[in-house]
């Protein structure tokens, strides 16, 4: 929500604002073919074009980006636009130039003469928007540009990159307070889809953003399905989740540069259009997989953290985790890449103990501070509780960012439907018992050993270590044999989640007990699992309501012809096919089959440059159809 209007700056009102308002809606239907803003965007449009800055919240697909450029095209002069990453850069300029609208970028992809090119355009105020990389916009020859130039505003994207104890951190968005300092008369609009409270008034602080009116929508994404499940046999689970997105376009995580690279292989072999893609390639190849991505249909990415910052792709249909994230907010941002058009999409993740026990060692041997080592526990612990609860996966997540989720036309509580904990309600157990015995394995083993070695001593097992430490012997041998290893590995994990065990980093991942161990000891306190339920490999891929309807069987042929028209026009122009149209729009078309111009500028996504671009295109490919 934003904040009252009493702590926001002067912004036009009664007949100004209307005319204002009215300015706005024509850009949009005009240059972007929409017919009206969504939520927030029409306020922040016009708090931004009046002359006053915001900082703007809003999740990934929720059309950050109109917020600042239909601002641009309402005032004088041309709109800079802070972008922490090329391939976004490139990816929205190509966008915008299919509108009309004149954009350029600056960056190490280009030669001096065109960079010279971009800079007379700017001094001539022959450019809308112009993008720039926080490192280029720092040097004095740009900003010796800028005071010749005349500018329309500042739009700081991915601010999050200004928290030093984000995901993203950037230490040159720290130094963006001159653009206030020495522009002070030009509005500046801070923009994010990635911040909790405390990073959203780090933002505020770091950006001199504190008067700044505050435009917070809904961080929820009702198209995409959360899903998790225990890692078992983690490669063969990812491959009956991609056996139902076949075709599709999606990004799989992975935490290692050796399982990136052992992953794309194995899909590959699985007849997947795969790459790989992390720091250790060069960037030759990064950049060609990453242009493939992009610019192909049905290419599956498998990547580190290292891809995906800034990726404008809006048909991603999945993005699955084969290991835990680092962060409740980097899960979120990551599986933000998903369903950018609002269509349905899925986030699947698979984790197990090991995941925990890898990141907790990662943390503890860092360079980084005691404070930032707390915060990172912290986080991870968050990730760790939303994986294991047994509640509405969308209301932990939304949680994490202070937002109570409320369904549309529901209530706060209800639960969202398109989770797997809410289309298969998790049944629990009453484990106390279980986790008696597994607390007194550690305890009577010296708290030194890892899951997977209690377990055998809990089933009774016959192991060399066993039997080097004697641990035959202990009163706690066997007592679990009633219990498969399935289950225990549920047992530990959960109980490392729910605080009752702590894992010694240093000590090689060790479990060992916690105050709270012991209540549960002295049959103090009860303990309720959440039951490990058996694999499936058969999926079922249910489409939530609300979410894009499915065409008509008659009209799938029309919907691949205009595909097919798609990516011609687009290898013919070297740009990715969604810029063209997104398959909502070619959805649009094939469901309402215009037979005139008048009737086809009426699509969504269809403003007038499209219009008088492809129109007579669209309009034959119909023509044959409809034969």
């Amino acid at each position: 929500m934003a904040l009252p209007d009493s702590l926001s700056p002067a912004r036009p009102s009664g007949p100004a604002a209307s005319s204002a308002g009215s300015a706005a809606l024509e850009v949009l239907r005009r240059v972007f073919g929409h017919a009206d803003f969504r939520g927030e965007q029409a306020a922040v449009v016009a708090h931004v074009a009046g002359g006053a800055d915001a900082l703007v919240l809003m999740p990934t697909g929720g059309g950050k980006s109109l917020c600042y450029q239909v601002p641009a095209l309402l005032r004088e002069g041309c709109g800079i636009v802070v972008s922490p990453l090329i391939a976004l850069m490139q990816d929205q300029v190509d966008a915008l130039r299919q509108l009309g609208v004149r954009a350029a970028y600056l960056n190490s992809t280009l030669d001096a003469f065109d960079a010279e090119q971009i800079e007379q355009q700017l001094l001539a105020g022959e450019l809308d928007l112009l993008y720039v990389a926080p490192e280029r916009l720092l040097t004095p020859r740009f900003l010796s540009l800028l005071d010749r130039s005349r500018l329309a505003l500042f739009a700081i994207d991915e601010a999050h990159c200004v928290s030093q104890w984000g995901h993203d951190f950037r230490r040159e968005y720290r130094e963006l307070t001159l653009l206030h300092e020495r522009w002070p008369q030009i509005p500046r609009i801070a923009l994010t889809a990635t911040a909790d409270p405390p990073t959203q008034r780090e933002i505020a602080e770091r950006l001199q953003l504190e008067g700044a009116r505050r435009f917070v929508s809904s961080f929820d994404r009702p198209n995409i399905r959360y899903t998790v499940v225990q890692k078992e046999q983690a490669r063969q689970q990812l491959r009956d989740f991609l056996g139902a997105h076949r075709g599709e376009a999606g990004i799989v995580y992975c935490l290692s540069r050796k399982k990136v690279e052992s992953t794309a292989e194995q899909l590959v072999e699985l007849g997947f259009d795969a790459l790989p893609y992390h720091a250790g390639l060069d960037a030759a190849t990064r950049a060609a997989h990453q242009r493939r991505f992009v610019r192909e249909e049905g290419v599956i990415i498998v990547a580190t953290i290292a891809f995906g910052m800034g990726i404008d792709k809006p048909d991603v249909r999945f993005v699955a985790h084969l290991d835990l994230p680092k962060s409740i907010e980097g899960y979120y941002q990551e599986t933000g890449r998903a369903g950018r058009d609002g269509e349905p999409a899925e986030a699947w993740l698979c984790h197990g103990l090991g995941d925990v026990v890898l990141l907790k060692q990662m943390i503890e041997q860092s360079e980084a501070g005691e404070e930032r080592k707390r915060l990172e526990r912290r986080k991870l612990d968050a990730l760790v509780g939303y994986c294991e609860t047994t509640r509405c996966r969308r209301q932990v997540l939304l949680a994490n960012f202070g937002e109570d989720y409320v369904p549309d036309g529901g209530q706060a509580g209800d639960p969202c439907g398109n989770c797997d904990n809410c289309l298969q309600p998790a049944e629990t157990w009453d484990a106390t018992v279980a986790a008696q015995k597994a607390l007194s394995c550690v305890f009577r083993t010296g708290q030194r050993f890892g899951a997977a070695h209690l377990i055998d001593v809990l089933r009774g097992g016959d192991t060399a270590r066993i039997a080097q430490f004697g641990h035959d012997r202990l009163p706690t041998y066997g007592v679990g044999a009633d219990l498969d290893a399935r289950t225990w590995r549920g047992v530990f994990r959960q109980l490392v989640a729910a605080g009752l065990l702590d894992i010694d980093a240093e000590g090689y991942g060790s479990l060992r007990l916690t105050a709270d161990s012991r209540a549960i000891l002295r049959g103090e306190r009860s303990v309720l699992l959440r039951k490990e339920l058996p694999r499936k490999r058969e999926r079922e891929r249910g489409v939530r309501g609300g979410a894009a309807p499915a065409l008509a069987a008659a009209d799938l042929p029309l919907f691949d012809a205009l595909r097919e028209l798609r990516a011609r026009l687009a290898r013919e122009q070297n740009v990715p096919a969604y810029v063209i149209f997104h398959d909502s729009t070619l959805r649009g078309i094939a469901d309402a089959r215009p037979d005139s111009l008048d009737a086809l500028a009426r699509i969504g996504g269809i403003g007038t440059t499209k219009l008088e671009r492809y129109g007579e295109h669209v309009l034959a490919v119909i023509r044959e159809a409809s034969a």
